[in-house]
């Protein structure tokens, strides 16, 4: 079985044993029926894969984010996938993750797996802390994809470790950056989330690692043998 297919099953085990313990309640809204991508999401996804999927990756990032107890994390008690008609991928409002279909549909390959990954991204914005709105974009969309890549969830398509320009460039390559990090520190990027909680300074990285965050960066591309 392919590593990524074997995250996939070990996710409806581990949710059997985790079934009835949490209070957040799941909703998957199809309104774009009949449409090719609305079809091809009953057809390969489903909603059922699709609300265990949202409740996997729940407790999946309260774990990689060590946010144990209620007053750990956000007061979301539900979350709302909407399948709809739009252009690009997918984006998160407070407790809604709206899905394109037009995306699922022409998506070539294997699109439950694809599904997947943007999920785990997409729920980790509704469960991070964003610093009040002061933090860099690029990080919060960087820890977005780090949580995907440490779901073993990372698409072919993404940079290389060492790629990328800025440290908060976004996306894989922030991703791939903090993974870094967290290397030097295992519980890096759930204390960067937390300290993140109420506000936001690049002073985090020299708090919790001991260089700042373009020292890092610049050790991060000399590892990799990347010119910065």
């Amino acid at each position: 079985m392919a590593p990524k297919h074997m995250f996939l099953f070990s996710c409806l085990v581990i949710l059997g044993t985790l079934h009835g313990i949490h209070t957040v309640e799941f909703d998957v809204i199809n309104n774009a029926e009949g449409s090719d991508g609305g079809s091809r999401f009953e057809n390969e996804i489903g909603t059922e894969y699709s609300k265990s999927t949202l409740s996997f990756s729940t407790f999946f990032i309260w774990g990689l984010f060590q946010q144990h107890t209620d007053h750990d994390r956000k007061d979301v008690q539900k979350v709302t996938l909407i399948i709809e008609i739009m252009d690009g991928v997918a984006y998160t409002a407070g407790d809604e993750i709206h899905f394109s279909a037009n995306y699922i549909g022409d998506y070539s390959g294997d699109v439950k797996t694809e599904f997947t990954g943007v999920i785990f991204h997409e729920m980790t914005h509704v469960w991070q802390w964003n610093g009040a709105g002061e933090a860099p974009g690029g990080l919060i969309e960087g820890i977005a994809d780090f949580v995907r890549l440490s779901a073993d969830l990372a698409p072919g398509n993404w940079v290389k470790p060492g790629e990328g320009d800025r440290w908060d460039q976004g996306y894989d390559v922030t991703a791939r950056f903090l993974d870094y990090c967290n290397g030097l520190s295992s519980d890096f990027v759930a204390e960067l989330n937390e300290k993140m909680r109420d506000g936001y300074s690049d002073d985090f990285f020299l708090e919790l690692l001991g260089e700042t965050v373009d020292e890092l960066w610049s050790d991060y591309k000399d590892m990799y043998g990347k010119k910065h």
